[in-house]
């Protein structure tokens, strides 16, 4: 038992008596890469090897003594490139509106003009078989070079145009024909139809020249006309004679109301709007593709009175939207030699034949008919010449848009032939290249 206790004791001495704790181990210098090929120095972390802090000793644990620099021979794979001695602004994008030539190409606006012509010989025949080098054009006293030719058959988009103020007699005859203009065009042409009297009307816009609702149209737009006398307004007739219960029956022939005074009447001015009724058709062709043949036909004797439109006015919207004008005249204006004295005009009074003016401006062509065959054929001879011209393409030397009129002349090398071309045109925004 004693033996036992002396043991237990001697254990709790030692269990109390505090253990021994072994040396740390000692600080070890940061070893030298100055050996190592490639290095010249210590590395220190993001900046690869420096070698001013091994000259300068103040690398922990290393002195200059200890370490001796060797030149790098081989530049190291993970070693940044040298900074510049002196700083560098980096390119800035151009300013708006700049910087563009050296990617976009060099654009030069031009007016690229098309010319139909139709050349006819003494007989007044159609010559067909030119080519381009027949053909010289002019702009401005200019010749121009020729990059289109062609003769091939161009659709066409035609604006009929109907004079309603017509005597009775004439738009009988007229009435009788209207029904051949469709058989003149193709079911690639598409037509519009005017009518003009007191207003222009549209009877309707551009559809297939061979659907059912042009003959529909066609028959509607018959009108009975006006009658041939004329009022007097002087001598025992001046009065109103024709009277219904002691009134008269026309107001615009009785005495003393808003037609004149007690003792005389004022005889009502004629109205044929023809330059109106030009104006709405050429706005409606304005619209159509320019690859079709735009023309305005015209059946009328040729008379203007009362339009709100003036001649220059609408020949210089057809000369700019490129609309040819052609026609058919009737009546008085169809007689021999009345085309030569309607040249005359004198002040104050109506123009006897404005029609011929349009024709001659825009290089279309003009047909004199009294008869109902004679006008039926009309229609299909200028609906021919205008489907089967040649057309001539140029680009155009002078300023791409300015409003000058510019004058065109068309000759061919042949002798005997007979040219028919427009005058010349207006640039505009449509023909730009």
């Amino acid at each position: 038992m004693f033996a036992v206790a002396s043991i237990l004791m001697a254990g709790a001495a030692l269990a109390q008596q505090p253990a021994a704790v072994p040396d740390a181990p000692a600080p070890q210098p940061v070893p030298s890469l100055a050996g190592a090929a490639g290095v010249a120095g210590p590395i220190t972390p993001g900046s690869g090897s420096n070698p001013d802090l091994v000259n300068s000793g103040t690398v922990s644990g290393t002195s200059s003594s200890a370490t001796t620099p060797q030149p790098a021979t081989t530049a190291p794979m993970h070693q940044a490139p040298a900074a510049p001695d002196s700083f560098q602004q980096p390119p800035q994008l151009p300013a708006p509106g700049q910087g563009l030539d050296a990617i976009k190409p060099l654009q030069v606006n031009v007016n690229f003009v098309l010319v139909p012509v139709t050349v006819k010989d003494n007989k007044g025949k159609l010559v067909p078989g030119l080519t381009w080098r027949d053909f010289r054009v002019f702009e401005n006293g200019q010749r121009q070079n020729i990059r289109l030719f062609t003769a091939d058959a161009a659709p066409l988009s035609m604006a009929f145009v109907i004079d309603q103020s017509l005597t009775a007699d004439v738009m009988s005859r007229v009435n009788d024909s209207l029904a051949s203009i469709q058989g003149a065009l193709t079911p690639y042409d598409e037509i519009a139809v005017f009518s003009y009297s007191h207003g222009t009307q549209e009877r309707t816009a551009f559809t297939g020249a061979q659907s059912a609702r042009v003959n529909s149209v066609l028959a509607l737009t018959k009108s009975a006309g006006t009658e041939e006398e004329v009022p007097y307004n002087s001598g025992p007739l001046a009065g109103c004679n024709i009277r219904e219960n002691g009134a008269c029956v026309d107001p615009n022939l009785q005495p003393g109301r808003s037609a004149g005074s007690s003792s005389f009447i004022t005889i009502p001015k004629e109205l044929h709007q023809l330059n109106d009724a030009i104006l709405a058709a050429a706005k409606e062709l304005s619209t159509r593709p320019r690859e079709r043949r735009r023309i305005i036909y015209v059946v009328s004797d040729g008379k203007e009175a009362g339009s709100k439109a003036t001649y220059k006015d609408v020949l210089r919207y057809l000369e700019t939207n490129n609309v040819t004008v052609y026609g058919t005249l009737v009546g008085d204006s169809a007689r021999w030699g009345e085309g030569y004295l309607s040249k005359f005009h004198l002040p104050f009074t109506m123009y006897d034949n404005r029609l011929t003016a349009y024709v001659l401006a825009t290089g279309g062509t003009l047909d004199s008919e009294r008869g109902v065959n004679g006008i039926e054929n009309s229609y299909s001879r200028l609906a021919e010449e205008a489907r089967t011209q040649y057309t001539v393409g140029y680009y155009s030397r002078e300023p791409f848009i300015d409003g000058k009129f510019r004058k065109i002349e068309v000759r061919v090398e042949r002798p005997g032939l007979e040219i028919y071309a427009k005058d010349g045109y207006y640039p505009s925004a449509q023909d730009i290249r």
